[in-house]
């Protein structure tokens, strides 16, 4: 098959696609009014696991710390509120060039490790910025977390308000945005070119292909997605605390995409919606076992589902058109 045919054909927008958006925007304001701010919790993590899923599912880049550049989205952006600028566009686009900028420059160590050294070197920058950060308290904030963030009017019309009505429009919006831009950016020749990278990185050296280069650029800009991603929180709930930055948001995001299934964008937004539904309904119930539930769960789809929730289902689906 002419393998432009090929693009064209796997480029193509299901119905379920279709169907899943507007899906997504009405209902939770029409049958859970009143969690319009967990929804927006939900969409937000839900692009951070999309910036993860394009260094990990698509490039094959194993992280630990990628929450470095959460944080780092949500300190610029709260500085810059607490500073007297809080228009949020703009803040989403000066976290994005500060993040992006800070994965550009780790990026240089990234391409140049792997496996161990390479979770290794993740795991240690997380550590270094949450100490940097906690130093710099006058700053920062430190362990009381970045104070004075002021979000103003979104386009000067709507307000942020307890109930969280344009905050979860606001994140579903920019999300469904940069998931359109990823969409397209891992079904290009760059994407298909990251995933034979993925596969088999000594063949696509013999071809030619400019492995560190590549490899380079999904890091930069999964940094800036996911600094994206930390600035709506900075600007939804007007506040920002050393925990952007630690281990556990950046192990939290890893078993999302887990669960959902990597290398496939739905997936993390699939492991996004189960994980942080399960993790507020099973917190209620008993709030200090919760994460045995989670754990559980994470081992039945491993065992069962290797390829995460939304693999299975594929493979469920198929088996029912071949049935």
């Amino acid at each position: 098959m002419d393998p432009h045919l090929w693009l064209k054909r796997k480029g193509r927008i299901s119905p379920y696609e279709v169907a899943f958006w507007p899906i997504v925007l009405v209902l939770p304001f029409w049958l859970f009014p009143t969690y319009l701010s967990l929804s927006s919790q939900i969409a937000i993590t839900a692009l951070f696991c999309i910036s993860l899923d394009l260094i990990l599912g698509y490039a094959g880049i194993i992280s630990l710390g990628h929450a470095a550049f959460f944080g780092i989205g949500a300190y610029a952006a709260g500085l810059l509120s607490a500073h007297g600028w809080g228009e949020p566009l703009s803040g989403l686009a000066f976290a994005a060039v500060v993040a992006a900028f800070a994965g550009w420059i780790v990026s240089f160590m990234i391409v140049r490790v792997q496996h161990l050294a390479l979770l290794m070197i993740t795991l240690g920058l997380g550590f270094l910025l949450v100490e940097l950060a906690n130093s710099l308290g006058s700053f920062t904030g430190g362990a009381d977390g970045l104070q004075g963030i002021d979000t103003w009017k979104l386009l000067g019309v709507w307000k942020f308000s307890f109930w969280g009505k344009t905050a979860y429009a606001y994140s579903l919006a920019v999300l469904f945005i940069l998931f359109l831009v990823c969409r397209r950016i891992v079904r290009s020749p760059f994407g298909l070119t990251l995933e034979a990278i993925r596969e088999n990185p000594d063949r696509t050296t013999a071809l030619g292909a400019p492995n560190r280069a590549h490899l380079q650029k999904i890091f930069t800009l999964s940094a800036g997605i996911a600094g994206i991603a930390g600035a709506l929180l900075a600007q939804t709930t007007e506040t920002v605390s050393l925990e952007s930055l630690g281990f556990q948001r950046s192990a939290e995001i890893a078993i999302m995409l887990i669960l959902g299934g990597t290398g496939r964008l739905y997936g993390a937004i699939l492991g996004a919606i189960i994980f942080m539904v399960a993790r507020d309904q099973l917190a209620g119930m008993n709030p200090q076992y919760w994460y045995f539930w989670i754990g559980l769960l994470l081992m039945i789809v491993v065992l069962f589902m290797p390829r995460g929730i939304l693999g299975g289902l594929e493979r469920l689906a198929a088996f029912g058109r071949r049935r």
